[in-house]
């Protein structure tokens, strides 16, 4: 290739991204070299103190800088509802609902034992320790509608019973606004599946 090896390991260390191809990888090694390679310093900067920093909240796994994160160290939040995660990414997109105030417990994964990850990656002694404390009652079961994430919701709701907490699954089905006819059969199915009486 005509590019120096240095150029080449940025383009393919770009390309470890998610959802980031080589042309994509290509564009953005380019833009900050040729127009911004003050961002760039930044950017490496940026990374840099973040890979240094950043560790593990001590009691939920979320991403955090110090031992609690800032929803586990506030004193506005409920700690008696604990709603189980598989990311962070699935954290911040509750937050930004603005409909949630208790705490939170992030897997980072899934059951998937093809894979290696049994309970022991996704932190589940933590969670029984969490669980065991007494506080909360309410456990939620956010994980992703896969097989793995319904496995891995299985599991936790058996957890959660033995301690006598509640366990509830969230909702998933029809989108706000959404039109049946446009929705696929399994969205439709779980739907049904979570159906709440009205009475």
């Amino acid at each position: 290739m005509l590019y120096p090896p240095s150029l080449i390991d940025l383009i393919e260390a770009l390309r470890r991204l998610p959802g980031v191809g080589p042309k994509s990888a290509q564009r953005m090694a380019f833009h900050l070299l040729e127009k911004d390679r003050e961002a760039a310093g930044g950017l490496a900067q940026a990374l840099q103190r973040a890979v240094q920093s950043v560790g593990r909240c001590q009691r939920c796994r979320m991403f955090a800088d110090a031992q609690l994160c800032p929803i586990c160290s506030s004193s506005s939040r409920d700690p008696s509802t604990l709603c189980i995660v598989e990311s962070p990414a699935d954290v911040a997109a509750i937050e930004q609902s603005g409909s949630y105030r208790g705490c939170y417990f992030v897997l980072m994964g899934h059951l998937s034992p093809l894979d290696g990850i049994g309970p022991q990656q996704l932190g589940f002694e933590q969670l029984e320790s969490l669980f065991a404390e007494g506080v909360v009652q309410e456990a939620i079961l956010a994980t992703n509608t896969t097989v793995e994430g319904e496995a891995t919701a299985h599991v936790i709701a058996e957890i959660a019973v033995r301690h006598r907490i509640k366990p509830s699954r969230i909702a998933h089905g029809v989108p706000v606004g959404g039109e049946l006819e446009y929705v696929d059969g399994g969205t439709l199915a779980h739907a049904l599946a979570g159906r709440q009486s009205l009475g």
